[in-house]
């Protein structure tokens, strides 16, 4: 194990973000030391600043008899393998370890809500210990000092196979599997209707959460290995189904949860109302320096977003940016409480009450709160929004008496979540079935009900985590490649479609 007493005596210490009035006049990174920041000189970001901290923090690992952080992850990390090496300044080894498990460990490192870390053993009682090993600033120092010292290179097949596989959809699921199978050997491509390669981890993740240079660099590597990039490609219109079967042995579908949860109420018609979804991607475009004509934007508005998750904190730091002149966050559900409710017990991870980099920045924060109408004005924009309170009582929500009230709102932004993957030609090209839930219907082995084809990450387990979706798309390739050799894979399966996350 790493510090037999680090536990003891070093209390937890984490990253520091920027100062707010800093951040909210520029899109980059909350934290010090990214490209251009005063001192910085582009390289590392958030796992370079770490770095006068993080072997002392590695050293809190207690390298447990049962690591249960390996069950809290989806991708089975060899986290006290890479705590006790790092703690020992072996970092070319622990990239080893961590990239053992991981493909994209500066996503899951900026992006991840670290289920790994509520699993941590230190978590049971943390007035005692201090709290959790901070496990996810370890992974992304790691990933970032091994960048910066030339230690992550391509890693090209030593042969092909001669089969092709075709991977529809860039986002963290498309992209592992696409990496595991290009390194067992197949020639694949992988198709993206947007005009740039990312999935949502380009156009969903505003620049303050993660900027893109970290996803271009491992992009690259990715084309150097040998993957083919097909951006601009719309599968289903562009390029039919059924020609992608005959064009290629293997199938798999990453094309994501992307059919949002609309509100029908009355009002819902008015200009004004949009999904997250459609606001965020031109957000990101923008903030990336290109044109987005009739973008739409938060300047000088009165903004709501309705939903409390992590859409809704996006597009809350990114209505902060645009210079809203307010901005409330509703959520229907009761606010959470401060400590682990008694029925999440340790180590599932918890409903607690928790401030993303958004949140710190500005805006109200409403629960237990149901909008029962959008006002518009004379011109059909939305100018106000009708509230209710509620309680949850036989099993729904009930509005509480007396509590009706209207807030202003120039612009709502609809952020409540996704219902499965779009019905549109490519499925039904496939002929593939859906399950009860909308997803696309699997079996053990990740293949759907048509030959050849497979799927992973949201399109099959519903909207998820970039956990579970780099673990899927890592199963998925492992399940791709056995199937065309006709044998075991050796590629690593870290689960399987019916595991759960650590939670109730």
């Amino acid at each position: 194990m790493a510090d037999p007493k680090g536990f003891l005596t070093t209390p937890r210490e984490v990253a520091q973000r920027r100062p707010v009035p800093e951040r909210l006049r520029d899109w980059r990174e909350v934290y010090p030391t990214g490209e251009g920041d005063a001192g910085g000189d582009g390289r590392g970001g958030l796992g370079r600043v770490l770095l006068p901290i993080i072997t002392k923090q590695a050293g809190r690992c207690m390298d447990c008899g049962i690591p249960f952080c390996h069950n809290g992850c989806p991708l089975g990390n060899l986290i006290p393998e890479w705590n006790d090496l790092v703690w020992r300044g072996e970092w070319r080894g622990a990239i080893e370890r961590l990239h053992a498990t991981n493909n994209f460990p500066e996503f899951t490192g900026r992006l991840c809500p670290a289920p790994c870390e509520t699993a941590c053993v230190l978590a049971i009682d943390e007035a005692t210990s201090g709290g959790a090993v901070t496990i996810k600033n370890v992974e992304v120092s790691i990933i970032d000092r091994a960048w910066d010292e030339g230690w992550v290179q391509p890693r090209p097949p030593e042969w092909l196979t001669g089969r092709r596989v075709a991977v529809v959809g860039s986002g963290p699921a498309g992209l592992a599997a696409a990496q595991q199978l290009t390194r067992a050997g197949h020639t694949v491509a992988v198709y993206e209707r947007a005009d740039r390669i990312g999935g949502l981890l380009r156009y969903g993740i505003p620049e303050f959460k993660m900027e893109k240079r970290f996803l271009d660099r491992r992009l690259d590597q990715m084309a150097r290995e040998g993957t083919i990039f097909r951006p601009g490609v719309n599968v289903g219109v562009d390029v039919t189904g059924q020609e992608l079967r005959e064009r290629y042995d293997a199938v798999v579908l990453a094309i994501g949860s992307t059919t949002p949860r609309d509100l029908a109420i009355p009002g819902r018609d008015l200009a004004g109302i949009h999904q997250a979804m459609e606001y965020l991607p031109q957000a990101n475009r923008a903030a990336l320096g290109e044109e987005v004509p009739g973008q739409i934007t938060a300047e000088g508005k009165h903004v709501v977003i309705i939903g409390g998750g992590d859409t809704g904190a996006d597009c809350l730091g990114t209505a902060l940016r645009q210079g809203a002149t307010s901005v409330v966050q509703l959520e229907i559900m009761p606010r959470p409480s401060d400590e682990r409710p008694p029925h999440q017990p340790w180590p599932t991870y918890p409903m607690v009450f928790r401030v993303s980099s958004a949140h710190e920045e500005g805006g109200e924060r409403r629960y237990a709160v149901s909008t029962t109408e959008f006002l518009g004005d004379d011109q059909g924009r939305v100018r106000a929004l009708r509230l209710v309170q509620v309680r949850f009582e036989d099993g729904r929500f009930q509005p509480v008496p007396g509590t009706e009230e209207e807030i202003p709102a120039d612009l709502v932004l609809l952020a409540m979540g996704f219902v499965g993957p779009e019905r549109g030609p490519l499925l039904e090209q496939l002929g593939v079935e859906l399950d009860e839930r909308g997803n696309v219907r699997r079996d053990s082995s990740f293949a759907t009900t048509v030959d050849g084809v497979f799927v992973a990450g949201d399109a099959g387990r519903g909207q998820s985590l970039i956990v579970w979706a780099i673990a899927e798309g890592r199963s998925c390739a492992a399940a791709v490649d056995a199937w065309l050799r006709g044998e075991e894979s050796a590629l690593p399966a870290p689960i399987r479609p019916t595991d759960r996350p650590l939670a109730v």
